[in-house]
């Protein structure tokens, strides 16, 4: 494997986690969370914000004991030894992760599309299939590419946002936000479980630390930025729409209804400028989440985790992992209706999320991450899942049956590529001993007393 120099530093890793976070979420969010929540959908971008955090906390604490390239795998492997349990853990999160990042693909092709040709046409799959190879090419060329094609990105994203939000909420109507009209508090903890998956990017931080200098001190600083930048451009959009909008309007408008919240006061302009602000977004979440394949397939193939096929770079530069996830976002894009498999997506990422931080109270006393933290960040994203489920997927039968055939299947995997490998000589998976640097005086821990 080649020995890249540090390429990034915080603001760079942070945006790296803006650029997954705010991608179609936010444009396809507002209507579903509306029909819940009401008016009041802020106040449920400001509680996922929170949920978000915390779960942020304990990924900031394992990232600065245990950096690597392995990212949320690495803390897994931690926590719960590396045996099966990670493993099936490490396909959850790879079939996850092309799952949203297929999504999004198909939000940037279908907002290109309506800007330059008939949807009908087929132009929206095409759209979706080209970014994915351009992102794709992108990675290829190494993080450096990334980062900056990231900031690019991210600033041009950020700008647009914040002149939406500003103009909205400048020009807007607060009594449209008046608590009198908002729902129930059970609605609106409800509505956590939408905008929760508006948040999902952020975990894509942890996989940055192969390319900082100083990843123990970087990266909970990269984190707590994007999640702090992303919360805020959340809560602002939402109060800027629902100000503008009545909740009925906000609703009938679906994805497009930040385009037609500008129209009121930036007229046709508006529209175009919330369209380029999605082509962008939607751009940035795709090469942000195909950047962690490269730095996971090698860290779970130098485990045995995966086969070392995944590990391997074609020509030197193209890594296997990374061409592997980018067909499966390209099956995807092609040829399933991605509207459901997004909730699919976002109930893994949920369990994955709690468990990673039920596995780190194992190793608390490594990372001296305060339990009561801990505590409620397991709590709060287990409360979130089984919101989800019970107010979303209790709906749809066939996500359920999805979700269930994926986690047999990252079940049947990881046994049967694990039993091969070792029947043909090979040995069980374990953790090489290269343990980081020790922090804050704490010796440094192999990960090899685990499970």
């Amino acid at each position: 494997m080649e020995s890249a120099p540090k390429t990034m530093n915080v603001r760079q890793a942070a945006f790296i986690g803006v650029g997954a976070m705010v991608g179609a979420g936010i444009f396809a969010l507002l209507g579903a969370a509306g029909e819940v929540a009401g008016a009041a959908v802020w106040i449920s971008f400001l509680i996922a914000g929170a949920i978000a955090v915390l779960q942020g906390y304990s990924f900031a604490k394992l990232g600065a004991r245990y950096p690597s390239a392995g990212g949320l795998l690495e803390y897994v492997a931690k926590g719960m030894g590396n045996g099966h349990v990670t493993g099936i853990t490490a396909w959850l999160i790879y079939v996850a992760n092309g799952i949203v990042t297929a999504m999004v693909a198909v939000s940037f092709g279908s907002y290109a599309s309506s800007a330059v040709a008939d949807e009908s046409t087929g132009w929206a799959t095409f759209f979706a299939a080209l970014i994915i190879v351009v992102m794709t090419l992108v990675n290829i060329v190494g993080s450096r590419l990334v980062v900056k094609a990231q900031t690019l990105i991210v600033f041009v994203v950020m700008a647009i946002l914040t002149v939406f939000a500003v103009v909205t909420i400048a020009s807007g109507d607060f009594s449209l936000l008046s608590p009198s009209g908002y729902p129930s508090v059970r609605d609106i903890v409800s509505s956590v479980a939408l905008t929760f998956f508006a948040f999902l990017g952020f975990g894509i931080i942890t996989f940055t630390a192969k390319d900082l200098e100083n990843p123990s001190k970087q990266l909970p600083r990269a984190m707590f930025l994007a999640l702090g930048i992303a919360t805020v451009i959340y809560v602002a959009i939402a109060i800027g729409v629902f100000s503008t909008l009545t909740v009925e309007k906000v609703i009938s408008s679906g994805g497009t209804a930040l385009a037609v919240a500008a129209e009121p006061t930036l007229g046709k302009a508006g529209y175009w400028l919330m369209t380029v602000t999605a082509l962008f977004s939607t751009a940035g979440a795709t090469n942000a989440g195909l950047y962690p394949a490269v730095g996971l397939s090698e860290r779970l193939a130098e485990t045995g985790q995966f086969p070392q096929v995944m590990a391997r770079r074609l020509g030197g530069r193209a890594s296997v992992g990374l061409l592997v996830q980018a067909v499966v976002c390209l099956v995807l894009a092609l040829f399933f209706n991605l509207d459901a498999i997004a909730s699919i997506g976002s109930a893994v990422a949920l369990l994955i999320f709690t468990f990673i931080t039920v596995a780190h109270f194992r190793v608390r006393h490594e990372t001296k991450a305060n339990p009561v933290i801990l505590g409620l960040a397991v709590g709060s994203a287990g409360l979130v899942l089984l919101t989800f489920i019970f107010t979303t997927l209790i709906h749809e039968p066939a996500a359920i049956t999805a979700i269930i055939v994926i986690l047999v299947l990252s079940v049947a995997v990881d046994y049967g590529w694990k039993a091969r490998h070792v029947k043909s000589g090979g040995a069980f998976p374990t953790l090489p001993d290269d343990p980081p640097p020790a922090v804050d005086g704490a010796p440094a821990a192999t990960g090899n007393d685990k499970g």
